[in-house]
């Protein structure tokens, strides 16, 4: 019997049946019923029996790293997708925490980026919520402010439809980010908000049941800021090494009208 709500099997669903035939070499044929590839079709093109492939999409098997490696390549899995799928079958899905020695945040690194009067900066733990941020980053969102938390903002607040001009890609964005964080920073808190998430929002749900990954480290923010107008701001991730903590940086393009208006900003 199948086991329901397995990752590793709603993963390999997912991505089957994005595919369609034309995609890896085969022919469509006709009366196709199913969207996407059959099950039977993904076997042959990894090399592996349709029943065994079967057993695994229904939970039932644990493939070894050659079978995934071949999986990977007849799903046309990115790199950052292939990951992630390793992290499910090694059993570092949301849910069960990875040991990790340094949890403890330096806190020195307050005074560093309160250092840096004309770059936004807030540093995240493994649910997303800040835990340090300077000055400009907290006159740029509350949602960036010290006990905030960004990703429920931007799908759960109605005011961030104006505040982000780029809203859709950024949801897209963030999801794709999101899926590959926690496959390898795996939280019982980052769980509940993705559960909230999920519950609370049809656009996170739509992305999220895409299960896009992508190990995103930097985009573009553009704002409609109330008080200082549109902002075009570059944002970079910053793992610290041996922790779950990821310091966030803005920044403008030098004498731009977006620096000048963080500028003003800073009042």
């Amino acid at each position: 019997m199948a086991r329901r709500n397995d990752p590793l099997a709603e993963f390999l669903r997912t991505h089957r049946e994005k595919l369609q035939p034309d995609d890896v070499g085969l022919t469509k044929g006709h009366r196709r019923r199913v969207a996407g590839l059959r099950r039977e079709e993904v076997a042959g093109l990894a090399g592996i029996s349709t029943d065994y492939y079967h057993r695994i999409e229904q939970g039932r098997e644990r493939p070894s790293d050659q079978v995934l490696d071949a999986l990977a390549r007849a799903l046309l899995l990115s790199p950052d997708a292939t990951v992630y799928m390793r992290n499910l079958v090694a059993g570092r899905s949301p849910g069960q925490r990875l040991d990790s020695s340094a949890r403890s945040l330096n806190p020195a690194l307050q005074g560093l980026i309160d250092g840096w009067p004309h770059s936004p900066a807030h540093i995240h733990d493994a649910t997303a919520t800040v835990v340090m941020v300077n000055p400009l980053a907290a006159r740029l969102s509350p949602s960036f402010a010290h006990g905030g938390n960004p990703l429920r903002s931007l799908f759960l607040e109605e005011q961030s439809r104006e505040f982000y001009r780029n809203w859709e890609g950024l949801t897209a964005w963030a999801v794709r980010w999101l899926r590959d964080f926690t496959g390898h920073h795996p939280s019982p808190g980052l769980d509940a908000i993705v559960d909230e998430l999920n519950r609370e929002s049809e656009r996170f749900r739509t992305l999220w049941a895409s299960y896009d990954v992508k190990k995103h480290t930097r985009g573009l923010l553009l704002v409609n800021h109330p008080e200082v107008g549109p902002l075009d701001l570059h944002f970079q991730h910053l793992s610290l090494r041996g922790s779950e903590f990821i310091m966030v940086t803005y920044w403008a393009e030098p004498c731009s009208p977006s620096a000048e208006a963080l500028n003003r900003l800073m009042g």
